[in-house]
């Protein structure tokens, strides 16, 4: 880290280090998740349920990854011209995709777990309008929970020197963010789900050969699993914990880093998810599909 952090003298020298970090995440993250976007659009039908999530995941990561050049410039200045709107909306982007991220994730976890373990009964329930609709509410429950964060952060950044932005929780160790209650449960309840499901999903491939025989590639989709789980305990969890005891301030702007990589990880999920993930869905079968 070639400059150092001041915010006990009311300025931010900005630090390269964080800087290098959300510019990597940049450059790999973008690409990847635009093409991945790309060929769900164009090479799969938005008819399956697993794949309008992951259309939504991959939007809810490109976002974020907009946003990212705004930090760079952020950390490796010092300095922040674009007013507290933009630091406002940048925040907010941050936040809704690890929301939004941590929702996306456990519906794909559910659907498979419906396709594997309740392969009949689940066909009415595994509907593209169904997923539609939870996209929707999804959508409509991340953006309600930013309304009261965004007037929060603004009146609180408006008492403060604009160059502090992204680094206000050094300054405000008590929680700035009511609704950071809301998103620290919404993790655990996302990461119990996926908890559940890895094992019933495991159990059934396991134990249950009959149930599980139309399962296509079965290590691929308990590498899904795995990954899910993962995304959770080192990009999820870590961040939402210090940003709710707000005692160690210092580890924030790290742990939002960490966190920001989930982002790059994303396109492995898609690719696991089906065999032939390059190739048009009429030419391939498409694990778990019970359709």
């Amino acid at each position: 880290m070639s400059n150092n952090t001041s915010l006990g003298n009311g300025t931010f020298e900005g630090n390269s280090a964080f800087a290098l970090i959300f510019g990597s995440i940049t450059a790999l993250g973008l690409p990847f998740n635009a093409l991945s976007l790309w060929i769900l659009l164009r090479r799969h039908s938005l008819t399956s349920p697993n794949i309008v999530f992951m259309v939504n995941l991959a939007v809810s990561d490109l976002l974020l990854i907009i946003s990212f050049p705004m930090r760079v410039y952020f950390y490796a200045s010092g300095t922040w011209p674009l007013g507290n709107f933009a630091c406002v909306l940048t925040t907010m982007f941050f936040l809704d995709n690890i929301r939004s991220s941590s929702i996306f994730i456990t519906f794909i976890s559910v659907d498979r777990l419906l396709a594997v373990v309740y392969p009949l009964r689940s066909r009415l329930l595994r509907t593209s309008a169904n997923a539609w609709r939870a996209v929707v509410l999804l959508w409509l429950f991340v953006i309600g929970l930013n309304l009261p964060e965004s007037v929060s952060l603004y009146k609180f950044l408006g008492n403060l020197n604009g160059s502090y932005c992204f680094e206000y929780e050094h300054i405000q160790r008590r929680g700035v963010f009511p609704t950071i209650y809301v998103h620290v449960v919404l993790v655990f309840t996302m990461l119990a789900v996926n908890l559940v499901s890895t094992v019933m999903v495991y159990w059934t491939l396991r134990r249950h050969v009959k149930e599980s025989s139309r399962v296509n590639n079965k290590l691929n989709v308990m590498v899904i699993y795995i990954m899910n789980l993962m995304m959770f305990s080192v990009f999820f969890l870590p961040f939402s914990l210090v940003a709710f005891s707000r005692s160690r301030a210092v580890y924030l702007t790290p742990l939002k880093c960490l966190a920001s990589c989930n982002c790059c990880l994303d396109p492995l999920l898609y690719y696991f998810s089906f065999d032939g993930f390059w190739k048009k869905e009429m030419d391939v079968e498409i694990p778990l599909d019970t359709q």
